[in-house]
Formats: C-alpha cells, sequence, structure tokens
C-alpha cells in the first residue's frame, strides 16, 4: 500500500518540526498536515516518533496506564468481522465458551492485579449480551468493586442508553467500543452491523457520563487516507483512551493471507495518533507483540501512554513483568495510580 508523496528529508525534519511546536503551543494538525507526516521518508520516523514522545510527555506525563482483560464470553458471534477469529464465518473453529460466573471474573481480576495492572476490563464476544448475560456481568463488576483496588471497565458490545447507565450504577469507569476502521471502510470489514452502530454506542456511554475508550485495528485492508480518517473520527468522538491494534492475520479468517505491518509503519501511525490527539491515552493493544517483535520498547518512545498487559482475548501476550520492566527501562513509571 502506497503513502503519500514523500518530502525530502530536510523538509520532513522542518515539518516535523513546524507541527510540534504548533501542538505544543496549543494547536491542532489538520487532515493535510497529518497525511504530510504518514508520507515522510523512513529516516525521518524516528525524529517524527520524538516529536511525538514530546508531545505525549507535555500532555500526559511519564505514567503509563496498565490495563488487562479477560475474555469473558469466547466464540459463537452473530458477526462477520474480516479480522476476528470468532466471527461468524470463520474458519479458524475456535471453541465457544458461554459466560464465566462473577466469581470466576473476580478471580482473573484478582490475578490482573496482582500483576500490575492498574484497570481491568470484562470482555464479551457478540453485538450484545442477553439480559441473563448482562447481569451477570453487572454482578462481576460489583465484585471486583468491592475486592479490588481496580478501576472497572467493560466491553459488552452494542449498548444503549438504559444498559450504560445501569453499568454506571454498578460501578465501571469506562466502556470499551471500537469503531474498528473508518467509516468509509467499515463495510469492507463488517456487513453485520453498520459504523452508526457504534457511535451510538460511544455516544450513549458519554451519555451515561462515563469515559470511552474508543480506537481500532491498523492493516484490515485500509489506505493510509483512511487510517488517518479513522483518528480524525476518533477525535471527534473526544475518547478519553484510544487503543490501537495492529493486525495479527489469524488463520482461518479472511485476513490470514495480508502482510503484517511494518514496525516503521506502526510507529508513525502511532506518532500521528500523538500528533492529531496530544491529550488522549493512546494504548498499545492488539498486534504488538508481533508487529514490535524486534523492538519491543519502541512504541512507548513513539506517543504510546498506556498498554495492555497479559493475554489478548484469544492469544497470548508478554508476560505482564517483562513489559512492566520495559516500561521502566526507557524511563516512564508503570505507577498503578495512573
Amino acid at each position: 500500500m502506497q503513502r503519500p508523496s514523500s518530502l525530502a528529508t530536510a523538509e520532513a525534519l522542518d515539518l516535523i518540526g513546524r507541527l510540534e511546536a504548533h501542538v505544543l503551543a496549543g494547536g491542532e494538525v489538520s487532515f493535510d498536515d497529518a497525511l504530510a507526516l504518514v508520507g515522510l521518508p523512513d529516516d525521518a520516523v524516528p525524529p517524527l516518533a520524538s516529536a511525538a514522545d514530546r508531545i505525549r510527555e507535555r500532555f500526559c506525563g511519564d505514567r503509563v496506564d496498565l490495563c488487562a482483560i479477560v475474555s469473558a464470553r469466547t466464540g459463537g458471534c452473530s458477526e462477520d468481522c474480516a479480522f476476528c477469529v470468532q466471527a461468524r464465518d470463520t474458519e479458524a473453529h475456535l471453541e465457544f465458551a458461554p459466560m464465566m460466573s462473577p466469581s470466576d471474573i473476580l478471580a482473573a481480576a484478582r490475578t490482573a492485579e496482582q500483576r500490575g495492572a492498574h484497570r481491568f476490563c470484562i470482555v464479551t464476544s457478540g453485538k450484545a449480551l442477553s439480559d441473563r448475560d448482562f447481569k451477570t456481568a453487572v454482578e462481576a463488576l460489583c465484585l471486583i468493586g468491592d475486592e479490588t483496588g481496580l478501576s472497572r471497565c467493560a466491553s459488552l458490545g452494542l449498548l444503549t442508553h438504559e444498559r450504560a447507565m445501569r453499568l454506571a450504577e454498578a460501578g465501571l469507569s469506562r466502556y470499551h467500543h471500537n469503531l474498528e476502521t473508518c467509516e468509509s471502510f467499515f463495510g469492507q470489514v463488517c456487513t453485520t452491523h453498520a459504523y452508526e452502530e457504534r457511535v451510538a454506542t460511544v455516544r450513549a456511554v458519554r451519555a451515561a457520563n462515563l469515559q470511552v475508550c474508543c480506537g481500532g485495528i491498523l492493516n484490515v485492508g485500509e489506505s493510509w487516507h483512511q487510517r488517518i480518517e479513522l483518528a480524525f473520527e476518533l477525535r471527534d468522538l473526544a475518547p478519553d483512551s484510544v487503543p490501537v491494534n495492529f493486525l495479527d492475520p489469524r488463520p482461518g479468517t479472511p485476513l490470514e493471507g495480508r502482510v503484517p505491518l511494518s514496525a516503521t509503519d506502526a510507529m508513525r501511525i502511532l506518532s500521528v495518533f500523538r500528533f492529531i490527539m496530544p491529550r488522549t491515552s493512546i494504548r498499545l493493544a492488539g498486534g504488538r507483540k508481533e508487529t514490535f517483535s524486534c523492538a519491543p520498547s519502541a512504541p512507548l518512545r513513539s506517543g504510546a501512554n498506556a498498554m495492555l498487559i497479559g493475554d489478548l482475548l484469544t492469544t497470548s501476550g508478554p508476560a505482564a513483568a517483562n513489559d512492566l520492566a520495559m516500561v521502566r527501562s526507557v524511563g516512564l513509571d508503570p505507577d498503578t495510580r495512573c
């Protein structure tokens, strides 16, 4: 996939410097500015990442927000998201696991807290939960509030305002619901529900005075222009946290043959997201281990200031202790109070 035309190195460094100064002074980058940044030559990516890191330091400080998740209901999804092994038409043959009990979810939360997580997210497969499974999630959130010091998050699919209010009453602090990709490309990734339904869920969460965790997955076939579209669509929703996932092509999914994103291009994306959203938590999520296998700490020097630690939904993640050590090794603070 071709990026926009690259500038010469001297011009690239001048552009980075001008836009960094503009953002640090409280300004915003335009869509065309962002396109110019993703069009920089590869040898300009390290200075771009350094500039993004300085923006992160100015607006977000040195603390790294650490969260962990549990797949409380796995597989059996009715949706056809092309990247997901839990999708209805996948050939991955993932075994369905029904909703975990509140006590089992609590046990997973306690383990996450012991490993250094500050936040804990209950994640379930499917478009939305049944009344019974939703009640289970609410009970688990109450238990976690009583038995741990974790900030409680959930990712339970599409959400009505009434359900968002019920989650708030149960002590939920933040709700996660990704856009996945930009509006112009969404129909190429999922056909069983609409982009507008995802936006409606984010707005219902915000109306319930809950924090919003909303991001997407990169390298699912979108263009560079569409990656910037996604960033601006996210910025317009004003999320508190933006999880950035990089496709880890899974066998049995329609995207299994895609070439993984290079670490350089992943750094480019993280850096430009930071320029676009200087005050937002930019969270490293799925595909981090695979994308940055040769340079695990690189994304933490490219503007990111939050991480998902431990195992993911259907794949294993780096050991949490290694991640905490990595955060400290680059001079950042994996402080559980952040």
